[in-house]
């Protein structure tokens, strides 16, 4: 059987384009899953894996797909290979189990690991050079600015549900709750 691993990093992101590729590659299974590469949780990886039988196909469309590290993907190619478990990646073809299709693998391995570190070392440059700057906050910007959220507390104040405000104003019961508080802790 062939059987497909799509993943992405984050809620957000969208599996469509690594489901259809794999889809379009004859996989008679995808599993897919919303977590980040750097977690070690990764319970569909884990099922599919477990899934896997001798002479079964695993397809991921590319490499840092796959695995945390080139450690991590040395190590779960080693263990695939015994069991003869071919692996294919999409964007650089089937990986052998020979000396050169190990080689060639484990080069391209530490070039994704390459990629991801460069990756985080340009983001804490970026955030280093942000903390600099007088107006830097660090998180998500926040949605409602300082004038919405007081007047949502003054309808409070006069005598509105939490729901009515909520409803009236479109923020939320929780930041509601959470300004109020801040609101009483500042005074």
């Amino acid at each position: 059987m062939k059987y497909g691993y799509a993943r992405v990093s984050t809620k957000s992101q969208e599996l469509k384009s690594q489901i259809d590729a794999l889809k379009k590659e004859g996989c008679d299974e995808i599993f897919q899953e919303k977590f980040t590469g750097t977690t070690k949780e990764r319970p569909e990886f884990e099922r599919l894996l477990q899934t896997l039988e001798e002479g079964d196909t695993i397809v991921i469309t590319k490499l840092d797909r796959f695995a945390r590290s080139a450690n991590d993907a040395t190590s779960i190619i080693e263990d695939l290979f015994k069991r003869g478990i071919r692996v294919h990646v999409l964007n650089m073809g089937i990986v052998e189990d020979t000396s050169t299709g190990r080689l060639v693998f484990n080069i391209m391995s530490s070039f994704a690991q390459f990629e991801r570190d460069m990756i985080v070392e340009r983001t804490q440059e970026g955030k280093a050079i942000a903390k600099q700057k007088d107006d830097f906050r660090e998180g998500r910007p926040k949605k409602y600015g300082k004038k919405q959220v007081e007047h949502a507390l003054q309808l409070l104040d006069e005598g509105n549900s939490y729901k009515e405000v909520s409803e009236t104003t479109g923020i939320s019961v929780s930041t509601l709750t959470r300004a109020k508080r801040k609101a009483k802790a500042n005074s």
